[in-house]
């Protein structure tokens, strides 16, 4: 058998790492303990509001 120089790294070693990179992300996020607060537009009496991507929309469905 050959042996494979040290300077590569292989697929298996690439899973290897993404594998126990994940869960170490989540406990990183999981400590932290902060949530992000989103702004919420109000909404007047149910309507949908008036943007470019409701405009954009509305005319796609236009026959």
């Amino acid at each position: 058998m050959t042996e494979k120089p040290d300077a590569t790294s292989s697929r298996r070693d690439f899973l290897k790492l993404a594998g126990t990179a994940a869960p170490a992300a989540v406990a990183a996020v999981t400590i932290t303990g902060t949530q992000a607060a989103a702004d919420e537009t109000p909404v007047a009496d149910g309507k949908m509001q008036d943007t470019a991507h409701t405009r954009a929309y509305l005319e796609s469905t236009r026959f």
